[in-house]
Formats: C-alpha cells, structure tokens, sequence
C-alpha cells in the first residue's frame, strides 16, 4: 500500500525557489534551452502525494510508432527536462516521449512533501506514472536520474518495459572527485568566454559552449535550494532482485562511478543487463554524442518491444 505524506511548508527537506522572480528568470532561461530542440507537444501537470509533477510530451507523427510503447525521461539532479533537447527528436521520431521535471529540482513541478527515502521516490514516480496513464514504459534516467530508475526496477518494476541508465547514480558512492568537477564546472561558466571552449574540452563539460545551456545552470544555481540528501547506492542484493530488462551507457571519463568496473559489475549481478562505454566522453553521453547515444538507446528499446 502506498505510505501516505503529509506535505510540509518551508520544511527544510523540501526544495524551493529563493523568489518569484529568479524563479522567473530561470523558467526564461529553460525555455531558450528547450528552443533548441522539438517542441512538446503538450504540457501536463500530475498531482501526487509529494506535490505537482510537471511532464512534456513529444510524439511522432507516424501513427505505427505512436502505438508503440513509450519513452519517460527523468533528468539529473539539480537540472530539469530541458536537459534532453539533444535527445527528444530522435527518440519522438520512433516512440511517444514524457519528460518529467522531478519535485526538489528546478523546473515547473512542484514540491511539497520530502522525497529523500528511496520508497518515497518509488511511489512518487509511479503516481506520476499512474496519472499520465503510462502501464508500461521504457525508463530513461541520467545521473541522479538514473538513481531514480535504478530504484524503481528494484521497488516497483510493475509498469517498466525496461530500464536505460546513463552514466548514473545508485551504483556506487559518489567521491570527493566528483564534487570537484561539479564545483569546477559551476566555476567555469564564469570565466571569460574565449576561455570556455578549453575548460570545457579539459573538464568533459558541454554546457560551457553551449550559451543556452550556461545560462539555464548558473540561472537555477541561484534560483533553487535543492533540499535533499545524496542517495546512498542500491547494495548488490537489491541489484540482484531487479529483473527489468536494463541497458547502462556509461563515459569512459566519468567522474560519477569507475566505467571498467560498473560495466563487468551490472551483467554479473543482473542476468541479461547490457552494459557498454561510449569513449571520448564523461559524464554526459547523451549531450556529448547524442546521435550515437540515441541510436544505442533506441536499438536497445527495439529489442525489448
């Protein structure tokens, strides 16, 4: 049975913009990113137990490909669903598509209970689900994403076809080194702009040359106060229940997890897993070389059906 919530107002568990208008200016920034790419073909908002969920959803056009099943993409920590513009044309041209902003991260939905305890991320994800009417889908998450994903393959595999992981959270502590990139990074898109390009080739990170991308960071770092602790890593026993049909793409240079070592790990513990690295990237494959990305991605989701 689901746990019941009881939503908390200024709780220091429950993220939150600083004010209106830097919550303004951010949704100002998003939409130049989402620019970049399709546009939604419609808005929706879900309402569950922990607040408002927002949701985009692309489609094809073809009526064959929007009988198949379903793509639902959830973004990284600290980001929203315009973080996908490099991926939503190729995936809506061969599924529907649901992006999903998650509550306690910038972007539109809206949180107001906490979703720190992985059964609480679980539930919620399947009431969003649920209320888009979504029986059976193929899950795509990045990063913290991916920690989401993982999470609901071990809690509440019922309405997953499959799971993809890119680059993800949940498989083994987060390091110091990590953090150092990130703070890095965020460093970064300060500097001097002829400067970009090589501190974005030296720290694997894309959003330094991509003006759009850049603003939407710096814009949400002051904008939102994420209020939610790190996840802790799915033990090799909880790995072991998931019987998902999964696919994990991981850079050969991440930062997030060791590739060489997730990559044997993942099969050996999830019989069937498929596991490859992409070269020539970190963090973010599916920015980095999204075409070969959502080629792997999209062959991956043929094969399950």
């Amino acid at each position: 049975m689901p746990e019941t919530v009881t939503p908390a107002r200024n709780r220091a568990d429950v993220g939150r913009y600083v004010n209106d208008a830097l919550r303004d200016r951010y949704f100002a920034a998003c939409d130049a990113v989402y620019a970049l790419g399709p546009s939604a073909r419609a808005e929706t908002d879900v309402e569950t137990a922990f607040g408002t969920t927002h949701v985009y959803r692309y489609g094809p056009a073809d009526p064959a490909a929007a009988s198949r099943t379903p793509v639902v993409l959830v973004h990284g920590a600290g980001s929203c669903s315009a973080m996908w513009y490099p991926n939503t044309a190729a995936l809506s041209t061969e599924r529907p598509v649901y992006a999903i902003d998650t509550p306690g991260d910038p972007g539109r939905s809206v949180q107001r209970a906490p979703l720190s305890r992985p059964e609480h991320a679980a539930q919620w994800l399947d009431e969003t689900l649920a209320g888009l009417g979504l029986d059976r889908v193929h899950l795509v998450g990045s990063s913290y994403g991916g920690w989401l994903a993982l999470n609901q393959a071990h809690r509440r595999p019922g309405r997953l076809a499959s799971v993809t992981l890119l680059d993800p959270g949940g498989l083994e502590k987060v390091g110091l080194r990590f953090f150092v990139w990130i703070f890095a990074s965020l460093f970064a898109t300060g500097a001097p702009k002829a400067l970009r390009p090589r501190l974005a080739a030296w720290l694997e990170q894309p959003v330094l040359v991509v003006p759009e991308l850049r603003a939407m960071i710096r814009s949400g770092v002051r904008a939102y106060r994420v209020r939610r602790p790190a996840p802790l890593p799915l033990t090799e026993d909880e790995l072991r229940t998931i019987g998902t049909p999964l696919y994990l793409l991981l850079g050969k240079r991440s930062l997030l997890l060791h590739p060489g070592r997730q990559a044997e790990r993942v099969p050996r513990l999830i019989p069937g897993a498929r596991a490859e690295i992409m070269t020539n990237t970190g963090h973010g494959p599916q920015i980095d070389h999204a075409e070969e990305a959502n080629r792997r991605m999209l062959g991956f989701m043929d094969s399950v059906g």
